[in-house]
């Protein structure tokens, strides 16, 4: 996968999730909304330069041909990306929320359960269906390679 397309994956992951996490989790914890978006904001920029740098990695011990991983890499892929995410955004969270770790740590498994899930369908369907090469087309693709 070349950068633009890796560029292309992590923003279509990302507004998806933001869609998706900004109202379900300001209904759910009842947490001021405009304190959810930055909170999912500040999570989406680290999240897609996190992407970015930990499936370059990913790739060079899994190997480049994405749409032949099985379960058992995909579910490793998901647990260790989400294990980096972890140790960065808990004491974030804890801090600008302004609550304790316990607190955070549970808020924080309910977002890592609905993002391993996610992050293990959303990248299997792409690596599946590829909408970057139908989205520019195959010619335009091909012509960047």
């Amino acid at each position: 996968m070349e950068t633009v397309e890796r560029i292309f994956q992590a923003v279509v992951f990302e507004v998806t999730t933001l869609a998706i996490v900004v109202p379900t989790s300001a209904f759910i914890t009842g947490f001021e909304s405009d304190k959810m978006l930055v909170v999912s904001i500040a999570s989406t920029v680290f999240a897609m330069l996190w992407n970015y740098i930990f499936n370059i990695g990913f790739d060079k011990i899994a190997g480049k041909n994405r749409a032949e991983r099985g379960v058992i890499v995909r579910v490793v892929h998901a647990i260790s990306f989400e294990l980096g995410m972890l140790i960065v955004t808990l004491p974030l969270l804890a801090w600008y929320l302004n609550i304790t770790w316990l607190a955070a740590i549970f808020l924080e498994a309910g977002f890592l359960i609905f993002i391993l899930i996610f992050t293990f369908i959303f990248n299997w369907l792409y690596d599946k269906y590829q909408p970057y090469k139908s989205f520019f087309g195959k010619e335009q693709y091909l012509q960047g390679h």
